[in-house]
């Protein structure tokens, strides 16, 4: 056990954060704490780095044990060079660096037997500490992160916010403490970092506790879930597609056993009321009366938290077939990031994907009119109407209130119409006279998402519509954009929300854009297929004498292999739930056939990632 919660309370003023749970991080465990925005979930992070005590109850935390916990603005103002933090993660090491250099230097004249052993000593320590690994694993957390070696001496208060959070993500990692708090690790990441970090925190040897929205993150991350509800807590275990299909069943049992006592409650308190007042049963009924008042209750499990917004996009115009036609369409400030040439058709939904800084949100700006394009052709369709989401409008400010924000955007509606609309976003009683400057990023999200939906436009521009919403919030958008019959172009990260919504992608990369007509599976299917060619090449142009002397790929290539091959994966793990295959059981043996073939490919990429390691640490070691 490295860190424990027993019977813990918080509560500020007159509200219980939570009560009265149990939490327990064990060795090497890897924790998914998940609930709805303000459930506690940050919190209780805090609480286990100590920045937050219980009110009540015992948290047990050895002396030993080593907490690290990612702060976003953790480096904000830090004059040192990436190198030089990386130096203090690394400073056990460096020392013992600098003793066997000095003791190598006097074993050149002193062959003492006693030194000799130190030595000895001080290598194995060196060795444990990961001295002869380190520098290997350090440069690729560096490259994972999308930075590379000459960045290492360049002074961290020259990088932007995001980047600096990921210099102090990454010396979190690299310092491998025995617990590892990450409140929303993905934000700021882009999806080639996000799936290197899946398989680099699929080989990390100690404890994570995560806080994230990110489904498909969680699911290839986290062996074990606690859910926050209601201030109280439950331990699952498995990752988060498996606490849902756990969850969904324990409702089940819940309604039925709910349904059954509620009977019984019924039937006993109509024996009471028969028999309480006659002479001869009165104890009779006092004995139940006894019997309810001792009787655990079960909760009905329709007042669960899944209360979620109810959105229903709407255009007011159909609109042309055509939507938009972009020929060699550039786009960028001072120079092109991206050129564009492709058709939209009403009704399709387009995901634009693409590391941080290709380009993604500047084409949408564009498209929106917001930036003036640096060249090519750009023609909307007949009757459309757009309505544009901007990432940055969860941190947009206002001294209005709630329904005043809607309400002058749509002076035509009555006050019961707003007060309709704000009440589907869960803006309620009181809450719709609330400033804007004061609601969380969330409630910002979902206000801008109601004054979307009055538009009743026929394309909606989507940057990152996902952000700050919670789980139940992404699936309550993932719903309403499906039933939605317009046109939807729009940016995101959350792979899960892209499986779900995108009928087709436009990949930007800093070379080419390329447009895949089947979705994100498209995607997928193409880069596999890209990767195996990639390594039929090597192996027919390399000389053979090469291959023996070096792995065939560089580590990041094989990450992204092994993370695109988990993809592929999860989508026939996923096929077990339907129907089409749960109810033919020689499509199911099928399934398992091809399921443990996949299992087979990944298990020899990551012996080829070995090698590699391997490879790099021995030349490292060599260097040094």
């Amino acid at each position: 056990m490295l860190v424990q919660i027993s019977n813990g309370t918080v509560f500020f003023g007159a509200n219980d954060v939570f009560e009265n749970i149990d939490f327990t991080v064990n060795e090497n465990e890897r924790i998914a704490l998940v609930g709805r925005n303000g459930s506690g979930k940050t919190t209780l992070l805090k609480v286990l780095t100590g920045e937050c005590e219980l009110s009540s109850g015992q948290l047990i935390r050895p002396s030993r044990t080593t907490i690290s916990y990612l702060k976003q603005n953790a480096l904000a103002q830090s004059d040192q060079t990436i190198r030089e933090v990386f130096d203090d993660v690394f400073h056990e090491i460096k020392e013992k660096e600098r003793q066997l250099e000095e003791l190598s230097e006097t074993l050149k004249t002193d062959h003492d037997e006693k030194l000799i052993a130190k030595y000895s000593d001080l290598e194995e320590e060196y060795k444990y500490l990961g001295g002869y690994t380190y520098h290997g694993e350090m440069m690729s957390v560096l490259n994972g992160f999308g930075f590379s070696e000459k960045d290492l001496d360049r002074k961290v208060s020259s990088f932007s916010g995001g980047e600096k959070t990921k210099i102090a993500f990454a010396s979190l990692l690299l310092a491998k403490p025995d617990l590892l708090l990450l409140d929303e690790p993905t934000n700021h990441l882009d999806l080639s970092t996000i799936e290197w970090l899946e398989g680099y925190l699929a080989k990390y040897k100690k404890a994570l506790v995560i806080v994230s929205h990110d489904r498909t993150f969680l699911d290839r991350s986290v062996d074990v879930v606690y859910e926050l509800e209601y201030g109280s807590i439950r331990r699952y275990s498995g990752n988060y597609s498996s606490f849902v299909e756990q969850k969904k069943n324990d409702l089940i049992r819940q309604e039925a056993a709910y349904a059954r006592q509620q009977k019984d409650i019924k039937r006993l308190e109509e024996l009471i009321e028969k028999f309480r007042y006659k002479k001869n049963k009165a104890a009779f009924a006092q004995s139940k009366i006894k019997y309810l008042e001792r009787m655990e209750r079960i909760e009905d499990p329709k007042k669960a938290d899944t209360r979620s917004f109810k959105a229903k996009f709407t255009c007011a115009v159909r609109g042309g077939k055509n939507v938009l036609s972009l020929d060699h369409f550039q786009v960028g400030y001072d120079h092109p990031l991206a050129e564009v040439t492709m058709e939209i058709h009403r009704g399709e939904r387009i995901c634009v994907m693409g590391d941080n800084g290709t380009g993604k949100s500047t084409l949408l700006k564009t498209i929106e009119g917001q930036i003036e394009p640096l060249g090519g052709y750009m023609m909307y369709g007949h009757q459309i109407e757009t309505a544009y989401f901007d990432q940055n409008l969860a941190d947009f400010h206002s001294g209005n209130t709630v329904l005043e924000e809607l309400w002058n955007e749509n002076p035509d509606l009555d006050l019961y119409k707003v007060r309709s609309v704000l009440g589907a976003f869960l803006f309620t009683a009181d809450e719709v006279f609330k400033e804007v400057n004061v609601l969380s990023g969330g409630e910002k999200v979902r206000l801008s998402l109601a004054k979307l939906m009055m538009k009743k436009a026929n394309f909606l521009i989507l940057d990152e519509p996902t952000n700050h919403l919670d789980i139940i919030s992404k699936e309550a958008l993932e719903n309403a954009l499906e039933e939605y019959d317009g046109t939807i172009l729009f940016v995101s990260h959350d792979r899960y929300f892209i499986r779900k919504i995108a009928t087709s992608c436009l990949v930007i990369d800093k070379d080419e854009v390329r447009y895949y007509p089947d979705g994100y599976k498209d995607y997928i299917d193409v880069k596999v297929k890209e990767e195996k060619k990639e390594e039929k090449t090597v192996k027919e142009t390399v000389p053979l004498k090469e291959l023996k002397q070096k792995p065939k790929y560089d580590i990041r290539k094989l990450e992204n292999q092994i993370t695109l091959m988990e993809d592929i994966l999860e989508d026939k793990r996923a096929l077990r739930y339907e129907p089409e295959y749960y109810q033919d059981m020689k499509k199911m043996a099928e399934l398992d056939d091809e399921i443990d073939e996949i299992h087979n490919q990944i298990h020899a990429l990551e012996e080829k990632w070995e090698e590699a390691m391997e490879f790099e640490e021995n030349k490292n070691r060599k260097g040094a």
